[in-house]
């Protein structure tokens, strides 16, 4: 078979979990593996993963897709990687060993690193060059912070013993066995130490300097789509060309196809992610938003507009684990649709602080409307709500940008709940459309690693087929009324978290 025709296997790291898929040539799956991982809370606002832990996962499931296709090593034309972005690894060279755990991109403890930051002036810049805000989001001052916590990791880096990355180039430099330290343009580009504009993503001293982060512990900046290295054979049982590498956002917005400027998708994972392709448009976003990089090919960056929320199917195993009201995520949706309504309670989930476009790291999250008839249904029903009404922000924020959309795609494991989606298209008043496979993430990957093997004229990407549309059923006054409401709890919750942080609070 040739190579053009042989499998793509797609390691799809994601927050919670590991999966290996493997996609024939048409898109379809073939085998998959998946392994969750564990998350550590250690302090209030601290979110932390075992980076060992992530790789061992992968290589598992990589070994198990390939048992679950009926398919040896041999049989595999080249390796996909999606991660989930911003999350820092720092780790020995020598060793290959992390020197502490991953901070998690949820993780808020360098708010006030990033406070004194913006009261610095410096937040004008920072946008300029990387499209980011000043937010603990993104991966800067999580390296910063391990460097200065980690007893003689600076003397360690500035010696060149240590090496720095996101989780993709974590997981690709496990399969290299160490030959390999890269990363691509749209994992760099939610680092905040690489400068975006003019059509190239770059690391910038400047920002590296800012944060002390020494420029040489950070991997080359690859294409998206493109040859990077070869996985070492002892691992999944062959040397297999590495051609893809791509944030997992950026992947699902490639996934869906959304190829064309104005074409949007919603990924409800973990948290909520937004992305509008932008074209070759500048860096700097609307007010709220990001810029960011969807991708980069021969060389030439496509950006993205983005807006990104930091609890979203995240919530629902809040009402799981936290709350006891439900046994399993997936039971949500009956519990929910038990009501008609919310019953007038509102639930703003900023469980981590509050993400695009409030960027607002001190606010809690917070129930409202509270009655002696209010009910769990109610509860659950407000908190599937309160997600969507976090996304029509984010609507709102790309529309008065200049880029309307006329209708958004979603995926990730949340989506497939009829009640959320529903509530997504009666708050932004557009069509919400869920393809029949959810994989946009690890799909697009293996898209995008196709093209990276063979080629723009050869690689196939296939246009998702529709499982259901939602279309808006509130009329417009309704609609603007339980906007306001949201719009009401938010200053709420933004201003008790601003108390707290000033020590108003009462004793």
């Amino acid at each position: 078979m040739k190579s053009a025709d042989r499998p793509i296997l797609t390691f799809d790291c994601g927050t919670t979990s590991v999966r290996a898929i493997i996609f024939d040539v048409e898109g379809r799956s073939l085998g998959v593996a998946q392994q969750e991982f564990a998350q550590h809370f250690p302090q209030p606002g601290w979110v932390e993963h075992d980076a060992a832990e992530i790789w061992t996962a992968a290589l598992a499931c990589g070994r198990g897709a390939l048992r679950a296709a009926n398919l040896a090593a041999r049989d595999i034309a080249g390796i996909a990687i999606t991660n989930q972005r911003e999350t820092a690894v720092i780790w020995d060279r020598a060793s290959g060993q992390p020197i502490a755990p991953a901070i998690v991109w949820q993780d808020r403890r360098t708010a006030s690193r990033l406070a004194a930051l913006r009261e610095a002036g410096h937040a004008d810049e920072v946008l300029a060059q990387t499209g980011l805000r000043l937010d603990p989001y993104f991966s800067a001052s999580k390296f910063e912070w391990m460097l200065d916590h980690v007893p003689g990791a600076r003397a360690r880096a500035e010696r060149g013993e240590l090496a720095a990355g996101t989780i993709d180039s974590w997981i690709l430099w496990n399969l290299t066995a160490g030959r390999v330290h890269a990363t691509d343009a749209s994992n760099a580009s939610r680092t905040m130490l690489a400068q975006i504009t003019n059509g190239a993503c770059v690391w910038s001293d400047a920002l590296c300097a800012l944060f002390r982060v020494p420029r040489a512990m950070l991997g080359s900046i690859v294409d998206t789509a493109g040859f990077v290295g070869d996985s070492h054979p002892d691992h999944i049982g062959a040397a297999i060309p590495i051609t893809g590498i791509v944030g997992d956002q950026q992947a699902a917005l490639y996934g869906q196809q959304c190829l064309q400027v104005g074409a949007a998708k919603c990924t409800f994972g973990t948290g909520c992610f937004l992305l509008a392709n932008a074209g070759s448009r500048s860096a700097t976003p609307p007010s709220g938003l990001l810029a960011t990089v969807a991708w980069q090919i021969d060389g030439s960056v496509t950006y993205a507009m983005e807006g990104s929320v930091f609890i979203g199917g995240s919530a629902v195993q809040w009402l799981r684990d936290g709350l006891g009201f439900i046994a399993r995520a997936s039971e949500v949706d009956a519990l929910a649709a038990g009501v008609p309504d919310s019953g007038g309670v509102v639930v703003v989930p900023a469980l981590t602080g509050l993400g695009a476009p409030w960027w607002d790291a001190e606010a809690r999250g917070a129930v409202f409307g509270l009655t002696r008839g209010s009910t769990k249904a109610h509860l659950a029903r407000a908190t599937l709500e309160g997600v969507a009404h976090q996304v029509a922000d984010l609507v709102e924020a790309i529309e008065a940008g200049g880029v309307p959309i006329a209708a958004l795609r979603v995926d990730g494991g949340a989506a497939a709940s009829d009640v959320l989606l529903q509530a997504q298209a009666d708050l932004t008043g557009i069509p919400v459309e869920r393809p029949r496979v959810l994989e946009s993430t690890a799909l697009g990957a293996a898209f995008l690693a196709r093209r990276g093997l063979v080629g723009a004229a050869a690689a196939i990407g296939v246009a998702p087929v529709l499982e259901r549309r939602f279309d808006p059923a509130l009329s417009a006054s309704r609609r603007e009324a339980l906007r306001d409401g949201w719009r009401r709890a938010v200053l709420a919750v933004r201003q008790f978290g601003s108390s707290l942080s000033h020590g108003e609070h009462a004793s």
